[in-house]
C-alpha cells in the first residue's frame, strides 16, 4: 500500500452495541442479582479532572463470558463488559487485540460494521443479563433499536510519532478505517472523515466519526468511557424520538373521535388523556435524565471530547426533534382537554334543560289525571 503504514505494537478494538431494554433500573438492586463480577466505582481517570467529573449515578459494570468470535483473521476476547444505565440502557462492548501493519484496519472495520455476528451474541447476552436483574428492571423489554460503534485504541506503535505523520501522509487510510469503507478516495469524505480531532497534548490523538473512532493513547478509560455514553445517548434519543412519533399518530386520531354515546365518549377521553400524560412525564424524566447523566464541567478535554462526539452524532438535532415532539403532545392534551370539558359542560347544560322540560309538563300531566 502506497503511504505511511506503521506496525501496530499494541492495540485494542472496543466494539460496542447499545440497547434500550427498559423504562428504567435500578441499580443498587440489579447489583444484588448479579453473580458476575461487578464494578461499581468512578471511571478510572489517566488524567486529572476535577472531582465532580462523574456518572449520575455511576453505571454498573458487569463482566459476562462469551465464545470466542472469529472475525476474518481477528478473535475477540471471552471477556464481554457489560455496562448498566440507570435510564433503562445497557451497553456490550467485545475486546479485539490488535497488531500487525495499520491497513489491516480499514478490513477489521469493513467487517465489523453492523456484524451480525456480533449483534446476535450481545443480543443474547443482553437477554441473559435481563433474566438475572428483571426485578430491577421497570417495563423490561428490549427495543429493536441498537447502536453499533467500534473504537480502534492504538497504544502504541513500532515508530515514535507515527500518529502524527499517519495523518499527514496516509489521511485516505484513516478515513477509510473510520468510514468502515475500503473503497474510500473521496477528497471531501476525507477531509469529513478527519474532521473531528480531539487532543490532550502531543502524544495523544482522538479522532471521532460516525461509525468508528481512532484512538491514539496508551492509557484511555476515560476517553472511551464518553464515548461510550455518547453512543448510548445516541441511541436512547432515538428509541425516544421513536416512541413520541408512534404516540402523536396515535393520539391525533383520538382528536377527531366520534364515539357513539356520551359515557363512551367520556371514558375514552378520560383514558387518552391518562395515557399522554403518563406519556409526558415518562418522556420528560427520560430526557432529562438521559442528558443530565454525565457530569463533564471542568474537564476541559473530556467536555471538548464529548462536545465533538455529540456534533459528530448529531445530538443537539435529536434533543430539539425530541422537544418539539413534548410540544405537541402537550398541545394534544390540552386540546384533548379542552374537548372534554366543552362535552361534560354540554352534557350538563343538556340534563338541565331536560330537568327543566320535566318541571314544566309534570303539572300538565298531573292536571290530566
Amino acid at each position: 500500500m502506497k503511504g505511511y503504514n506503521p506496525a501496530i505494537k499494541d492495540g485494542v478494538a472496543y466494539v460496542q452495541f447499545a440497547y434500550d431494554v427498559g423504562l428504567a433500573i435500578g441499580l443498587d438492586a440489579a447489583e444484588k442479582s448479579v453473580t458476575a463480577m461487578t464494578e461499581r466505582a468512578p471511571i478510572r481517570h489517566q488524567r486529572r479532572a476535577p472531582k465532580y467529573f462523574e456518572f449520575q449515578p455511576y453505571p454498573l459494570r458487569v463482566t459476562q463470558t462469551s465464545p470466542v468470535q472469529e472475525i476474518g483473521g481477528w478473535r475477540t476476547l471471552p471477556a464481554v463488559e457489560t455496562t448498566v444505565f440507570d435510564f433503562g440502557a445497557i451497553s456490550v462492548t467485545y475486546q479485539i487485540p490488535l497488531s500487525g501493519k495499520f491497513s489491516s484496519l480499514a478490513r477489521l472495520s469493513e467487517l465489523l460494521y453492523d456484524n451480525e455476528t456480533l449483534l446476535a451474541d450481545s443480543r443474547r447476552l443482553v437477554e441473559e443479563l435481563i433474566r438475572t436483574i428483571h426485578p430491577s428492571v421497570n417495563r423490561p423489554q428490549i427495543s429493536s433499536f441498537y447502536e453499533d460503534y467500534v473504537i480502534f485504541q492504538i497504544r502504541a506503535f513500532d515508530d515514535h510519532g507515527a500518529h502524527a505523520r499517519l495523518l499527514a501522509e496516509s489521511p485516505t487510510l484513516i478515513a477509510q478505517v473510520l468510514r468502515s469503507d475500503e473503497d474510500l478516495r473521496s477528497e471531501q469524505e476525507v477531509q469529513d472523515a478527519l474532521s473531528v480531532q480531539v487532543s490532550y497534548g502531543s502524544e495523544d490523538l482522538t479522532l471521532v466519526d460516525w461509525v468508528a473512532a481512532i484512538v491514539f493513547d496508551a492509557a484511555a478509560d476515560d476517553t472511551r468511557a464518553v464515548l461510550e455514553f455518547a453512543t448510548v445517548q445516541l441511541l436512547e434519543l432515538r428509541h425516544l424520538d421513536h416512541q413520541l412519533d408512534s404516540a402523536l399518530e396515535r393520539y391525533y386520531d383520538a382528536l377527531t373521535l366520534s364515539p357513539k354515546g356520551p359515557f363512551s365518549l367520556f371514558t375514552k377521553a378520560d383514558d387518552k388523556l391518562r395515557e399522554i400524560g403518563q406519556l409526558q412525564v415518562e418522556s420528560a424524566v427520560l430526557f432529562e435524565n438521559i442528558n443530565n447523566a454525565l457530569k463533564l464541567l471542568g474537564d476541559q478535554y473530556l467536555a471538548r471530547l464529548y462536545q465533538q462526539a455529540a456534533r459528530r452524532y448529531h445530538l443537539t438535532s435529536w434533543d430539539t426533534s425530541i422537544q418539539r415532539k413534548l410540544k405537541t403532545l402537550e398541545s394534544i392534551y390540552d386540546k384533548m382537554e379542552s374537548a372534554l370539558s366543552a362535552a361534560r359542560l354540554e352534557f350538563l347544560e343538556w340534563i338541565v334543560i331536560i330537568l327543566i322540560g320535566i318541571e314544566v309538563v309534570m303539572p300538565f300531566l298531573q292536571g290530566k289525571h
